[in-house]
């Protein structure tokens, strides 16, 4: 009989049949680990395109078992069933694996029983619905600022399974983490964790907002040393209090006010840290100044609080928490500005794949002609709309789900102008940028924030800001 909950790296894994979920990136580097210690594996995939093709050869070379178009019950003899983020709680492989007392393990668990515990580099933690990536990208910058190996990892960047598996240690991780990523979290203590925002999204996924939030507290469970929240948004603060931590954690808060005790916050035009300095009572210790943040917009400012909140958990000085956000190069389609064209701005803001980042967007610019449309993974648009309308110049909308924007539009702002787009073809997003120039003037701002996943019409969020500001270059770029 396996010990599932003592079970580590060291230990015997050659009584294990795993079965691997999937075969994209987390599905591969679990299934390669798995082999490299020992465990028989499988790995079922009900696609069967390249990459799983790809993935399934090197697997197959290694001595996996691979079955593609899967689409049958999970193989006999398994007793560890791995699966990929993309794999729903609620999915008929899960409930199967459940009534048939199979172990059921995600990416992150597989990472935490596979690091070398001679040094196991401690995990500093980031989740929440919004700005996940630039304050992972953040931490690992300061952290390296310090003179630390600190890779992001996670939900960017390489899988972390295969982080702890490199042979080449880290001295501690920057982990994304995606909420997709952690029904089956079970033995996971980070050193610290933050959750910077919730919001609606993936409801689709976790079939309700209030399972998507107790999924994302999960970050939480076990910490060592900070948990950290956002003191503007009161869920995440709730979140903490519920924390099943470990003894001698503490609470931090961070805010864009003058900040209070435990808390990192803004004066004046510096962020500063009443957290982890001795005398917190009365004294606050500056970080920097809200200028070596850039995009200094209040999002941002934000997401640089709480990568320096857990970055100064874990020790590290002021001066390369400053030292970190200065040399800080945010990731392409957030707030990204294409150009000026004709005295219009064009900003690229792909990645406000849901109503919470697409607010942040909206909320920093006057004068706005909107972009918005894709898959709406389930949101209500109406709180958006309600606070934007008054910025709004006219809403250009393609993609899925655009009918229903543009119906929460017409209910609740109808005097503002909407273009609906109908191709789906690579040349909609010419026509897209094309509209939107029609309504923009002097001084405007032509804002792509979908507020929507982006796979019905592009390979991701990437490829569809880069479509974008394709489209602006070569319509607007030659006037």
């Amino acid at each position: 009989m396996i010990d599932w909950s003592r079970h580590n790296r060291q230990s015997d894994w050659t009584k294990i049949n795993a079965c691997v979920v999937g075969l994209g990136v987390a599905g591969f580097a679990a299934a390669d680990a798995l082999i490299e210690v020992g465990a028989q594996v499988t790995v079922i995939d009900s696609g069967n395109g390249d990459i799983q093709k790809e993935h399934g050869t090197v697997l197959e070379i290694l001595g996996a078992q691979i079955y593609l178009d899967y689409k049958g019950e999970i193989p006999a003899n398994t007793n560890l069933l791995i699966v990929s983020p993309g794999v729903k709680p609620t999915a008929p492989i899960i409930i199967e694996a459940q009534s048939k007392n199979i172990e059921i393990w995600g990416e992150f668990e597989l990472a935490w029983r596979l690091r070398t515990l001679d040094y196991p580099a401690p995990w500093l933690c980031i989740t929440g619905t919004n700005g996940k990536t630039t304050t992972a990208l953040m931490l690992s910058s300061i952290l390296t600022s310090a003179g630390f190996k600190a890779p992001a990892v996670g939900n960017i960047g390489d899988s972390l399974v295969s982080a702890v598996m490199d042979p080449i240690p880290a001295d501690v991780f920057a982990i994304e983490v995606g909420a997709p990523q952690l029904p089956f979290v079970k033995s996971m203590s980070a050193h610290s964790a933050v959750v910077l925002n919730l919001a609606q999204d993936h409801l689709d996924f976790f079939g309700n907002y209030e399972n998507y939030g107790n999924t994302k507290a999960k970050v939480y469970k076990q910490v060592q040393k900070a948990a950290i929240y956002n003191v503007q948004d009161s869920a995440t603060e709730k979140m903490v209090q519920q924390a099943d931590v470990v003894e001698g954690a503490r609470a931090v808060g961070f805010t864009l006010g003058i900040p209070g005790l435990s808390m990192l916050g803004v004066v004046e035009d510096f962020l500063v840290d009443r957290a982890f300095v001795e005398e917190r009572k009365t004294h606050a210790q500056e970080l920097c100044s809200i200028e070596d943040i850039q995009p200094n917009a209040p999002h941002n400012i934000a997401n640089a609080l709480a990568a320096a909140a857990l970055a100064r958990s874990y020790g590290v000085e002021p001066g390369h928490v400053r030292d970190g956000l200065r040399s800080f190069v945010p990731a392409p389609h957030r707030i990204s500005e294409v150009g000026e064209f004709n005295g219009v701005t064009y900003i690229d803001d792909s990645k406000a794949t849901n109503c919470h980042a697409a607010q942040m967007s909206l909320k920093a610019y006057d004068k706005v002609v909107w972009i918005a449309g894709g898959q709406a993974k389930g949101q209500d648009f109406s709180e958006l709309i309600k606070q934007n309308s008054k910025n709004l110049k006219a809403v250009v909308l393609l993609g899925q789900d655009k009918q229903l924007i543009a119906d929460c539009l017409q209910q609740l702002a109808p005097e503002i102008p909407i273009t609906l787009i109908e191709r789906t073809d690579e040349e909609a997003m010419t026509e897209v940028v094309l509209a939107a120039a029609n309504f923009a003037q002097v001084g405007d701002t032509v804002l792509l924030a979908p507020g929507c996943a982006s796979w019905d019409m592009f390979k991701d969020y990437k490829a569809r800001g880069n479509a974008f500001a394709e489209a602006v270059k070569k319509t607007q770029g030659t006037k």
